[in-house]
């Protein structure tokens, strides 16, 4: 049985809950600012579906993702359904000016990388991509602002 993980990052986001939440709904654009993410393709035919791929240090991993839950300028949720476990959560929170973008994530750990890597070392490799995934996002949303 896989050991699952799971983080959570926020970052604040000086720029409008509207462009925030635009930014992120257009799934095709996350390799822009998520440095393990090389693609991501929302399905023609159900757009609730996409297939992302990531690659990291010469491992490639790809997975099927279904959007679970929306709630417009508040919640994206999804869980994959093959491919990579994963699910997970981005949050919006308005703040006038400004905006709050808390990222939660949780992944089964493949059995080769659970032998091979202590799964504290990897939670906090991952945690910090992330929270640096996040600074990006923000850069990315001032220059577009």
């Amino acid at each position: 049985m896989a050991d699952w993980l799971e983080h959570s990052v926020q970052i604040e986001v000086d720029a409008p809950i509207d462009l925030v939440w635009k930014l992120w709904s257009d799934l095709e654009q996350m390799p822009r600012w998520m440095k393990w993410i090389s693609s991501v393709k929302v399905l023609e035919e159900n757009p609730d579906l996409s297939r992302w791929k990531l690659n990291t240090g010469g491992l490639e991993f790809s997975w099927l993702s279904r959007i679970i839950k929306v709630v417009p300028h508040q919640i994206i949720e999804w869980e994959s359904v093959d491919g990579l476990p994963n699910r997970g959560g981005i949050r919006f929170y308005d703040r006038k000016d400004s905006s709050i973008v808390k990222l939660t994530i949780a992944y089964a750990i493949p059995g080769i990388l659970g032998k091979i890597m202590d799964n504290l070392f990897l939670g906090r490799a991952v945690e910090s991509t992330l929270k640096a995934d996040l600074e990006r996002f923000r850069d990315y949303a001032l220059k577009i602002k």
